[in-house]
């Protein structure tokens, strides 16, 4: 690109902020119009977050409860606002990648783009984890600890309040989503050069201990769900130190190309002194 692109394509800084504007107004409006179909449905998310509980403990046993005059009200709002976000995101990533698209070089955006792809690649999947594996964990751990009536034991049972109930699920989809971007943080801080692969080799057992402070911070006070969440970080760290040398090697050998001079061409044939 030469100077005088470069100066064509700059912007004065009114320009930038009415884009700007206009991004921020298409992202609120993405949000509000999915936050305004995800309260409509509100129950049904209901029943989906629920699913987990459902399917550990029986339709016949799962019953929830609540105990002020609007909780669940307020609990349908939650819910519309965490589904909202998850709805907006692909319109909300995409204004921003847009905004910020045009400063970039041709290289640098193609390179940006999957990062924005395994984004939400990566929250799904912690998401997954969560709705499939920590939350039945959980509930069939809470269920074990219920007590039945005898001639001298009073019955304990569990009737979770639903508003409680499901904000452990979002808080615990919200923490496993965030978590597993572990590997998108670091391969990018690998693409730029800021680490390596042998740093977070030689890191590694300060991570681990890293890893369950993250999990304590982030999970609830229980060891099944720090537990749930500190060992696929490890694994992902494992997996973000193979990404991080392939980009490497990916790098190194795109520096060695280019750096190879073009092979010369024969010289032309001496000229005969005798013709």
């Amino acid at each position: 690109m030469s100077a005088e692109d470069i100066e064509a394509s700059k912007a004065p800084l009114m320009d930038h902020l009415i884009e700007l504007r206009s991004r921020l107004i298409k992202a609120l409006l993405a949000f509000g119009i999915a936050f305004i179909f995800c309260f409509f449905f509100a129950k049904q998310i209901n029943n989906v977050l629920v699913w987990p509980f459902v399917w550990v403990a029986g339709a016949e046993n799962s019953k929830f409860i609540y105990t002020a005059l609007l909780e669940y009200f307020l609990t349908q709002l939650k819910l519309a606002l965490f589904g909202a976000g998850f709805i907006s995101f692909p319109i909300v990533a995409a204004q921003i990648y847009k905004f910020v698209a045009p400063g970039l070089y041709k290289h640098e955006r193609g390179a940006f783009l999957p990062y924005l792809i395994a984004t939400p690649f990566f929250f799904v999947l912690g998401s997954m984890l969560v709705y499939f594996v920590v939350l039945p964990m959980l509930v069939r751990f809470s269920l074990g600890m219920q007590q039945v009536a005898g001639a001298e034991t009073a019955q304990i049972q569990l009737l979770p309040k639903v508003g409680e109930y499901l904000s452990l699920m979002m808080s615990l989809i919200f923490a496993f989503g965030v978590a597993f971007q572990l590997p998108v943080i670091l391969t990018l801080l690998g693409r730029i050069g800021i680490i390596t692969a042998k740093q977070l080799r030689d890191k590694r057992r300060y991570f681990i201990v890293i890893a369950f402070i993250i999990a304590a911070v982030l999970t609830p006070p229980d060891v099944i769900s720090q537990a749930s969440l500190a060992l696929p970080l490890l694994a992902l760290y494992e997996g973000s130190i193979i990404a991080v040398a392939m980009v490497e090697k990916k790098a190194a050998a795109a520096k060695s190309a280019s750096g190879t001079p073009p092979s010369a061409a024969p010289p032309p044939p001496a000229a005969n002194p005798a013709e």
